[in-house]
């Protein structure tokens, strides 16, 4: 469903893909992978809450943010981007670094602006700042081997000032230092039981963000990234802080 707030509408659209739109600008933030554009994603619970599959193909993105290369899509920027779009994407993207076979940022036929973890810009009168995203050397997001899943220098998370709102995808990370001194008003956080914060750290993080709303995405898209979101969205209202869920 699409949810509205302040001057703007967003949509979650499965895995870590939000949609954002406000009179005259549509932004969306990792689009794509395990069909989440094509109508053939669902999560291995049928009863988990998530948006409905289907064949998702608008083209109408001014702006396409990408934070790593586990969300970086090529088809599905293709899927979502107008035809002068501009892909702001994070430096650090290799697609040699994946198995998937993946085209490179500069072969795509849009717009390429890169980004550092810490970094500004400004696109199509849309400012957008950059911020680490990465899993903590002392987390719980490590491998067998005690190193972390998303290392420091693997990507970044956005924030972005839509319509004079402010929305912040903090990417797949941790909760970091700096995190709880940003100026929100939709926060946007991952609530997955691995890989990023889960639903705890990110109701801590939303109470001392203290947003105008809370809006949880990157979760059930598969066995991994469950979480209770009932749960939650309860945890943060009780902290006074509003929250939405976008399920089915």
């Amino acid at each position: 469903m699409t949810i509205r707030h302040d001057d703007i509408t967003a949509e979650w659209l499965g895995y870590a893909t939000l949609r954002l739109a406000s009179d005259d600008t549509v932004v969306y933030l990792d689009p794509g992978r395990y069909g989440v554009l094509t109508g053939e994603w669902a999560p291995d619970s049928p009863d988990i809450g998530h948006p409905p599959a289907r064949e998702y193909a608008p083209r109408d993105g001014d702006i396409v943010c990408v934070t790593h290369v586990h969300h970086y899509d090529p088809d599905a920027i293709r899927r979502v981007a107008s035809e002068d779009a501009t892909v702001v994407a994070f430096d650090g993207i290799n697609v040699h670094a994946t198995d998937r076979d993946l085209d490179r940022l500069a072969d795509l036929d849009y717009e390429v602006r890169t980004v550092s973890m810490e970094d500004e810009c400004l696109v199509d009168d849309v400012p957008i700042w950059t911020m680490p995203a990465y899993n903590r050397e002392d987390g719980p997001n490590v491998d067998a081997n005690g190193d972390p899943i998303h290392p420091k220098g693997i990507g970044c998370g956005f924030l972005l000032s839509l319509a004079d709102t402010r929305v912040f995808w903090p990417g797949d990370t941790d909760v970091l230092a700096g995190h709880a001194e940003l100026d929100v008003s939709l926060f946007v956080p991952s609530i997955a039981s691995s890989y990023t914060m889960d639903r705890h750290d990110a109701a801590d993080l939303a109470e001392a963000l203290d947003p105008d709303l809370v809006l949880p995405i990157h979760y059930n898209t598969f066995e991994a990234l469950e979480a209770d979101s009932g749960a939650f969205a309860e945890d943060v209202a009780k902290r006074g802080v509003p929250v939405v869920l976008d399920e089915q």
